[in-house]
């Protein structure tokens, strides 16, 4: 039997179905929602060839050339569905939900599997979904400070305090400085970005506040989402100060078990903003095994960017908070009581 379920549907009632995803392994390479499975209905080089003929003569020869290229594929495609199939059924779609996904989802129905469900509007409609979520207004706490000053980990603690938390730099593979890249799997497309974050985005309660890193626009080769970013910058931020001693004997946990020359490859790529001299010393530093020396020539680049961005916000949402060590289990703690009482004190000067 075949049925028709929305986008929406499918996210809130039905995530249980594995989901097929019919679009050609590039389409799928591009973006894809989070846990589909591609069974192509065309190579690439098919559907490029589908399209010209498409375009050049018509909509009832790139039918036709569409059917003799699935012809000889309709055993296997089934045979993959079938094993990729649970208990409950299968979901399919593809672009658009157009011919494609239906094309698919009939053909496996004709073939006996039982419960399959076609998805309204396809790829395109999760994108929508996707970005109507982002453009919702939320209670957004921004957690920022220097560079080293361990933001990740207290977010991490945060979450595990029951504090709704999302990880950007775990989404975009990447720590946002020219070090960012050291130590992590390539990064996604900015879509792929923007599917994986919705992925954990959506299960959040808008009403509640959720904890999401101070960061820019962009995230390594990674971009924001326009109204996530900008709301964001409407939100509160608070900025923990940690001396940079501790900063830099925290960066130096991090990053110095990666090879020198990975580490001196970033250290190349900042080579104008810290100076030429500045650049020369902090390679030379590192050669020698001065770490903690190399560290710190890079941290006075990098303090001075962030106060530069600090002293474009609205400064009535910055709360500084002072902490001495780079200890995220303490720290959670003390921003969680922090903030509680900024909040008890606006609420009382409100009265």
């Amino acid at each position: 039997m075949l049925n028709l379920l929305s986008i929406d549907e499918y996210l809130n009632e039905f995530t249980d179905l594995p989901l097929i995803d019919v679009r050609s392994p590039g389409e799928y390479t591009q973006a894809h929602i989070p846990g589909a499975i591609n069974i192509p209905l065309f190579t690439n080089e098919e559907r490029a060839v589908i399209g010209t003929v498409y375009k050049r003569r018509s909509r009832e020869e790139a039918i036709a050339l569409g059917q003799d290229f699935v012809a000889p594929k309709r055993e296997h495609l089934f045979n993959q569905s079938k094993a990729a199939a649970n208990s409950q059924g299968i979901a399919v779609h593809c672009w658009r939900g157009g011919m494609r996904s239906q094309f698919f989802a009939e053909h496996l129905v004709q073939y006996g599997l039982q419960n399959v469900c076609l998805i309204e509007g396809g790829y395109k409609a999760y994108r929508r979904s996707l970005i109507s979520s982002f453009e919702r207004t939320h209670c957004l706490y921004s957690l920022g400070g220097y560079t080293g000053s361990g933001k990740t980990e207290i977010l991490l603690e945060l979450k595990k305090l029951g504090q709704q938390v999302v990880d950007l730099e775990a989404y975009a593979c990447h720590k946002g400085s020219a070090f960012g890249g050291i130590g992590e799997i390539p990064q996604p497309t900015t879509e792929q970005f923007e599917n994986n974050l919705f992925a954990e985005w959506r299960t959040f309660d808008p009403s509640k506040p959720i904890w999401i890193e101070d960061e820019s626009r962009s995230i390594g080769n990674v971009v924001l989402p326009t109204s996530l970013f900008a709301e964001m910058r409407s939100q509160p931020v608070c900025f923990i100060n940690i001396p940079r001693e501790e900063r830099a004997k925290f960066l130096v946990n991090h990053y110095g078990h990666y090879p020198k020359e990975q580490l001196a490859a970033a250290v190349h790529r900042i080579t104008k903003k810290l100076g030429g001299q500045n650049a020369q010393l902090a390679l030379e530093l590192l050669e020698h095994g001065k770490l903690e020396e190399a560290t710190h020539i890079a941290l006075h680049y990098y303090d001075k960017l962030y106060e530069k961005g600090v002293s474009r916000r609205d400064a009535s949402l910055v709360f500084e908070l002072p902490l001495q060590t780079v200890d995220p289990v303490q720290n959670a703690q003390l921003i969680l009581r922090y903030i509680e009482r900024k909040h008890n004190t606006r609420s009382t000067d409100a009265i």
